[in-house]
C-alpha cells in the first residue's frame, strides 16, 4: 500500500515486507507497510509486542537477523535503503540516520568508556581528531543535560542510572546531527518522571535541529504528546494510519479503539480497566481473514474469510484503515467507551 500523500518527503516507504526463515517455516513479520515522513515531523508506530514495529525499522537500517530479509522500497533522500550496498548504507547509518535502541545497557559497550564510544562515531563519520571529537561529545552530553559532562564522559555505562544511560544513547544518536532519528521504545523501563524528561528532551532536540523522528512505542500517551502522524500495527499489518488527532479523537478501527480504551484515565478512579480480550496471533499461523478477527467485538463472517484491504476511510480521505465494518459503527461504540 502506498504511503499517505506528502510533500518534501525525507523518507518514503512503500510495500515494506519482512520475512524470516525459521524451523517452523517462513514467517512474515511485516506485510505491506507504507508511509512518508517529512523533515521535522514525528511519526509514531504503535502496537502490541510482536506486531512488527521494531522489525520494520531494523529492516530500514539493514540490521535484520541473518535469517531475515526485507523487500519493498524505502527511499531516503531519493536513495533506496533496501537496495543499497552495505558500504554505502554504513555511511548513512549512524550519520544521516540514527537509532536509539530499546535497552541502553545492552546497546552500550560495557568495556568502553562513554568517551571512547562517542568519539569513535565522530572520528569514523566526520573525520574529526580525537581532541575535536571529545569537545563535541562533551557539548552533546551537556545538550541532553548530563551534569558534570567533562568528568562523567570518562565513566563506564554501568556507572550511570537507567535514565542517564538513555540520555547518553540519545546524545550518541545526535552526534552527527542526523536527518532522521528512530527511537525504539525510548521510555521503556524508566520511571514516569524520567519518561517525561526523555520525551521533553526529544521535543527540544527536534525543535533545535529539525530532526525527523520515527517513534516506536506501545505507550499511547507518549504518541499523543509527540507525534504528528500515527500508524497502528497488528499482526505485521497496518490497521489504521492517519494524523495523531484523527487516531486519538476519531478512531475508525476496532483495534485502535481497544488500545485507546485500555489506557488508564486519572478521572476514572475506581473503574475497571478495559482490556482487549485474547492474545496476539501466532505469526506463523495468522488467521485467513483479518488478523484481529479472533479478538474483535465487531467480527462478522466476512472478517474470518476475507482480509480487508487498506483503504481511505469514508469519513476522512487522509485516514487509512483495514476493516470491513463501516466507520459509523465503530464511531458509535467509541463515543460510549472513550472520554
Amino acid at each position: 500500500m502506498s504511503a499517505l500523500p506528502s510533500s518534501n518527503k525525507l523518507i518514503e516507504v512503500d510495500d515494506l515486507t519482512v520475512k524470516f526463515n525459521t524451523p517452523d517455516g517462513e514467517i512474515t513479520a511485516v506485510n505491506g507497510l507504507g508511509f512518508a515522513l517529512e523533515r521535522g515531523q514525528t511519526f509514531g508506530i504503535v502496537g502490541e509486542s510482536g506486531s512488527g514495529k521494531s522489525q520494520s525499522m531494523l529492516a530500514l537500517m539493514g540490521l535484520l537477523a541473518s535469517n531475515g530479509r526485507a523487500a519493498g522500497r524505502a527511499l531516503f533522500n531519493g536513495q533506496d535503503l533496501l537496495a543499497m550496498p552495505a558500504r554505502d548504507l554504513n555511511r548513512i547509518r549512524g550519520n544521516r540516520i540514527a537509532m536509539i535502541f530499546q535497552d541502553p545497557m545492552t546497546s552500550l559497550n560495557p568495556y568502553l568508556t562513554v568517551e571512547r564510544q562517542m568519539t569513535e562515531v565522530l572520528e569514523l563519520h566526520k573525520g574529526l581528531t580525537r581532541k575535536s571529537a571529545l569537545s563535541l561529545a562533551i557539548s552533546t552530553l551537556e545538550q541532553v543535560r548530563i551534569p558534570d559532562a567533562p568528568r562523567r564522559i570518562r565513566m563506564y555505562p554501568h556507572e550511570f542510572s537507567g535514565g542517564m544511560r538513555q540520555r547518553i544513547m540519545i546524545a550518541m544518536a545526535l552526534l552527527c546531527q542526523p536527518d532522521l532519528l528512530i527511537a525504539d521504545e525510548p521510555t521503556t523501563a524508566l520511571d514516569v518522571t524520567v519518561q517525561a524528561q526523555t520525551m521533553a528532551l526529544l521535543r527540544d532536540l527536534q525543535r533545535d535541529f529539525g530532526t525527523a523522528i520515527i517513534l516506536i512505542t506501545h505507550d499511547l500517551g507518549v504518541v499523543a504528546g509527540l507525534c504528528d502522524q500515527v500508524m497502528v500495527l497488528y499482526g505485521g499489518r497496518i490497521m489504521e494510519q492517519g494524523s495523531a488527532e484523527s487516531i486519538f479523537y476519531r478512531p475508525t478501527h476496532p483495534y485502535t479503539l481497544g488500545l485507546l480504551g485500555a489506557v488508564p484515565k486519572l478521572d476514572h478512579e475506581g473503574e475497571r480497566l478495559l482490556a482487549i480480550p485474547g492474545v496476539p496471533p501466532n505469526m506463523a499461523h495468522l488467521p485467513a481473514g483479518c488478523p484481529f478477527n479472533e479478538r474483535c467485538t465487531f467480527v462478522m463472517d466476512r472478517c474470518i474469510t476475507d482480509r480487508p484491504a487498506l483503504r481511505a476511510a469514508d469519513n476522512d480521505p487522509l485516514v487509512l484503515r483495514a476493516c470491513h465494518r463501516e466507520v459509523i459503527e465503530v464511531a458509535q461504540v467509541a463515543q460510549a467507551v472513550l472520554p
